[in-house]
């Protein structure tokens, strides 16, 4: 498969609470995010506004929520996100992360 890098204008929907004292996150679902990088025919890792910074993660997941910021290492990323993968193989979504990094650098 080939990676391609999509990107969109998503505002940052996390959610501030007490004057900035707090924040909540976003309602990440499958249309929440601002760069994309298809990596099966099910998945995608996606890239979106979360607490001040980006978070990296997939866009279908089984358990919501699984995401680390861009600022992480892309293994460590892959690691912590690879349960919700589905039909992705390793090297695509690696690739995909760094694709990302880049692109937000």
């Amino acid at each position: 498969m080939r990676l391609t890098l999509e990107r969109k204008v998503q505002p940052d929907r996390t959610i501030r609470v007490a004057g900035g004292a707090g924040m909540v996150t976003p309602p990440i679902g499958e249309g929440y995010w601002s760069l994309r990088v298809q990596v099966s025919k099910r998945q995608a890792v996606v890239a979106f506004p979360k607490f001040g910074t980006v978070g990296i993660g997939f866009e279908v997941e089984e358990d919501w929520n699984t995401n680390l910021p861009y600022t992480c290492d892309a293994e460590t990323i892959y690691k912590h996100i690879r349960h919700n993968r589905l039909d992705a193989g390793r090297k695509n979504c690696i690739e995909a992360i760094r694709m990302i990094q880049a692109a937000i650098a």
